[in-house]
């Protein structure tokens, strides 16, 4: 059998305020073009479909469309929450999902109810099961973890061990003739972070070893951390990373859905299929001739930019001027202001004047518009004074 493996798409997500909701739709439309021409008989996403757990209408909109298209390709649609969604309201929609035939999941479920999905592949018949893992907070795992395996649970238990006891509890609802593959969205130790991850659930508490998934699945599918890579287990153990680049600091990743096939006796191949229709995310640098001279190598990329010259009023306008995609504009570090100063010099002997030209001196401000504009204030400012001792 064939399924598609993705996670992280981040709907609704914008880059320092640029709104990217049609090229998500693109990125969306390109994956379904994959599920349908490989003919694959499920579709796992494996959590992080929304960028914010209160999204917009029209991000909803989308994605809804998305798991409908996705599922009208023939494939099984396996969906779930990660820690960007709202679990609720997940699970609030389960029932309309379900009578649409797509598969969802807010909060942790039973084996026996829900927590594994089941169903026959259409290309051979062979039985499959799915263990479906939303992402858990810390706060969370423990009630979960008494709730699903109905064993106590130490509240100062770790993380990673009631987590380890929802595998084994979900994992009961394998059986041996069938592909038997688990689906979860956490942090595996030994992970690397694509960069726009929300650093506060990946790091401390929230590491579960690779280790925990024993042998058994034939496949695990992972969401989270948005680089695609695999983790050294007993299993595969795979994170499709994702689709998207979501930031900057995930410039360099190579986004990805991965084609895997499988079946109950044989172990699982992974093809990496290329996503090309998002935007590049590129940082370049230079001054504002040299960045003018290279515009039209940059094509349509997202830029971030590092001026290589010193601030001056007006700039970000010349920038954004020359390179309308530049979303973030800076100034190079060497360019910069310095940070720290010493002690001022005593000063009193000089002109207003004098002293506004060496503070705009210090911080490597030229522009002698600024220079007529605080003379001509201040000539205004004295008058005053004059005029009204």
């Amino acid at each position: 059998m064939k399924f598609l493996h993705t996670s992280d798409w981040h709907v609704g997500k914008t880059l320092k305020g640029r709104d990217r909701l049609a090229e998500q739709a693109a990125v969306l439309k390109e994956i379904i073009v994959i599920a349908e021409r490989e003919a694959v008989d499920a579709v796992l996403i494996a959590g992080d479909l929304y960028e914010t757990s209160v999204p917009s209408a029209k991000a909803q909109q989308l994605i809804v469309h998305a798991l409908i298209a996705l599922h009208n390709t023939g494939a099984e649609v396996i969906a779930m929450a990660g820690n960007h969604d709202h679990a609720s309201t997940f699970e609030a929609y389960r029932p309309l999902m379900a009578a649409a035939g797509i598969h969802l999941l807010g909060q942790p479920r039973a084996a026996d109810n829900g927590g594994v999905v089941s169903f026959a592949a259409r290309s051979t018949g062979e039985p499959v099961n799915v263990a479906v893992l939303p992402f858990l907070t810390t706060r969370y795992a423990v009630r979960a973890a008494e709730l699903l395996t109905q064993t106590p649970v130490e509240h100062a238990g770790a993380y990673d061990q009631q987590v380890r006891d929802l595998i084994d509890h979900l994992k009961m609802g394998f059986t041996e003739d069938a592909v038997n593959v688990f689906m979860a969205h956490l942090t595996i130790t030994g992970g690397t972070m694509g960069g726009g991850e929300r650093a506060a659930q990946t790091i401390f508490d929230y590491y579960v070893p690779a280790t925990a998934f024993g042998s058994d699945p034939h496949y695990v599918a992972l969401g989270h951390l948005h680089r695609r890579q695999a983790m050294q287990a007993a299993c595969p153990v795979h994170y499709s990373g994702s689709p998207i680049a979501v930031d900057f600091g995930e410039q360099e990743n190579t986004n990805v859905v991965l084609l895997v096939e499988v079946s109950p006796t044989t172990p699982a191949s992974v093809t990496d299929i290329p996503i090309t229709t998002g935007h590049r995310l590129r940082t370049v640098r230079g001054t504002v001739a040299q960045l003018a001279a290279d515009a039209e190598s940059y094509g349509e990329d997202y830029l971030r930019v590092y001026v290589q010259e010193p601030a001056r009023a007006g700039l970000r306008d010349e920038v954004v001027e020359v390179l309308p995609n530049a979303l973030e504009v800076r100034i190079d570090p060497q360019f910069a202001a310095p940070t720290e100063r010493s002690a001022p010099p005593h000063r009193s002997d000089r002109s207003p004047v004098e002293l506004f030209h060496q503070f705009c001196a210090e911080r490597q401000i030229v522009e002698p518009r600024v220079d007529a504009l605080f003379t001509e204030l201040l000539d205004d400012v004295t008058s005053a004074t004059a005029e009204n001792p």
